[in-house]
């Protein structure tokens, strides 16, 4: 399959985590993302772009026992410390997944919602990956991207660039919210019903 190429700068990988989890924290970021998305027991999460975990421990404190997390990431290292502080914290209910740039690698309808926090514009396949997202969701699954309005070689997405660029592959947006005083907003867009065949996927143009 072919899929058409990005018309952007793709920000480099540059560190497993966004600022520190002590400001995120005094920002209420984490809570008020769970909060917004209706994060409860018995839903199916995937951390993609999980880097150090900071929703990865978050969402296994929200959903409890029998929680069901894959921890995604492009970068073994970063899943390698991942799951020792896992263990050094005893968080139990998580999968860890090695993905790849073009592909998350989940399994079929495996989540209900796929979180993306500060690593959208990292992405370097966006349409494949998102192609290749779509059958891990559930029919009513969601994907939530938190980024900040920023141009991609800043390490941001405007909120304009994301809307089309997941518009793309079928998906719409539900939900929007600016995250201040953390950085950044939510974007929450539904799974698609259909999606385009890879080669008629119109690409974004900046």
């Amino acid at each position: 399959m072919r899929f058409p190429p990005v018309d952007r700068p793709v920000a480099p990988i540059i560190s497993p985590a966004y600022s520190t989890e002590a400001e995120r924290d005094r920002h209420r970021e984490a809570e008020r993302v769970m909060n917004r998305l209706g994060v409860t027991p018995g839903m199916r999460v995937a951390d993609i772009g999980a880097g150090d975990g900071y929703y990865t421990v978050r969402l296994a404190k929200r959903l409890g026992h029998g929680a069901t997390i894959y921890a995604e990431d492009v970068s073994q290292p970063y899943l390698d410390r991942l799951a020792a502080r896992l263990t050094h914290e005893g968080v139990a209910g998580v999968t860890l997944v090695h993905g790849t740039p073009a592909d998350p690698r989940l399994p079929e309808q495996s989540v209900d919602l796929a979180l993306l926090a500060h690593m959208y514009h990292e992405i370097e396949h966006p349409y494949e990956f998102l192609y290749r997202l779509r059958p891990a969701l559930s029919p009513s699954g969601r994907v939530a991207v938190i980024d900040n309005d920023k141009p991609t070689r800043e390490h941001g997405t405007p909120p304009v660039l994301l809307r089309c660029e997941l518009g793309a592959v079928g998906y719409r947006q539900i939900d929007f919210l600016s995250l201040a005083p953390a950085d950044g907003y939510l974007a929450v867009f539904a799974r698609p019903e259909v999606v385009p065949r890879p080669e008629a996927i119109q690409p974004c143009r900046r």
